[in-house]
């Protein structure tokens, strides 16, 4: 996959004659009323206003729903109500409701920069083979932001490793394969008629999804680009399904759906030298995130207590993956 580089880590200016682009902000939210607040604040704040704000909110949220309604006086904002769990349905309820011509998605728990929006309409009026664009969520934990740089972001490696970084990418704008969920958007000409996949697995976060999106939009010969300036500070929230983050809450059946959609993601993707590699890469090698059984090695060498456990999940979820693919290819 080859990545290129712009000469300048900010949009082009385009001839001020051009007719600015209208966004849609999406933001699927559940059960962080707290977390919501803060988000729409930073939507307020913005240097280019939205042309819509649609917050999805589950029928068994109304708390979240009546925050999003005390900021109908300062924003363009309209809830979606939805009464199936995850991730893909809530972004799917947006994007049904989205009139712009940029749909922008960020979560609950991240506060976009004051030029977030300014950004990312930018990009999309200087180049029309543009179908995403998407930058850095600044992590935060306990209020201390993560530290470090990283060149390489959103790769997909040929063998099936893809490499994120998305909230340490530094540098000039590049073009990518992956967008990361927290800080993405999409032109509305590129996913008309498309939606995230609902064969993905989990009620939650649903891990995985950007990747499977996001290379769908790849083979359809879309641009993405990721911008470390289109940014926003992301307060990684309580989750409230078994797709907890952290090393401390492992969950096999987490570990299953997430490996689930990452095969399948993968499999749809590549050609048939490209998957054989992956199969064989992914059974004997993997890695920390879905280990094989080179890094069930290093991880039981290091004292993870749930490595066994790991891979067992991870193995049942690649070869469940590859039978849906199978099926659905057949």
């Amino acid at each position: 996959m080859s990545v290129t580089m712009n000469p300048s880590s900010a949009a082009p200016a385009p001839p001020h004659a051009v007719e600015r682009l209208g966004v849609t902000v999406i933001v699927p939210t559940y059960r962080r009323p707290d977390q919501l607040a803060g988000c729409l604040d930073g939507l307020v704040r913005q240097t280019l206003a939205p042309v819509q704000v649609v917050v999805t909110v589950r029928d068994t949220d109304p708390e979240s729903a009546e925050v999003a309604r005390r900021y109908a006086s300062t924003l363009p904002v309209e809830v979606a109500g939805i009464d199936v769990p995850g991730q893909v349905a809530a972004i799917n309820r947006g994007m049904d409701h989205a009139r712009g011509d940029i749909v922008a998605i960020t979560d609950d728990d991240a506060v976009p920069h004051p030029d977030w929006v300014e950004r990312i309409e930018a990009w999309y009026r200087a180049d029309p083979r543009i179908g995403g664009v998407g930058g850095r969520d600044h992590v935060y934990h306990d209020g201390v932001p993560e530290t470090g740089e990283a060149q390489v972001v959103g790769r997909l490696q040929w063998f099936g490793r893809v490499i994120g970084n998305h909230h340490l990418g530094v540098g000039p704008a590049q073009d990518v394969d992956v967008l990361k969920g927290a800080n993405w958007s999409f032109r509305r000409a590129a996913i008309d008629g498309q939606r995230l996949n609902t064969r993905l697995r989990g009620s939650g976060a649903q891990v995985r999804n950007e990747v499977d999106f996001c290379l769908r939009l790849s083979r359809q010969g879309w641009r993405l680009v990721y911008d470390p300036l289109v940014a926003v500070d992301h307060f990684p929230a309580v989750r409230f399904d078994i797709d907890q983050r952290g090393a401390n809450h492992f969950h096999p059946l987490a570990q299953e759906n997430a490996t689930f959609n990452d095969t399948l993601a993968l499999m749809t993707h590549f050609g048939p030298a490209n998957r054989a590699a992956f199969a064989a890469w992914a059974m004997l090698v993997g890695t920390c995130e879905f280990p094989g059984l080179a890094q069930w090695a290093r991880l039981t060498l290091r004292g993870d207590r749930n490595a066994g456990a790991k891979l067992r999940a991870t193995l049942r979820g690649r070869l469940e993956g590859m039978r849906d693919w199978r099926e659905t290819a057949a």
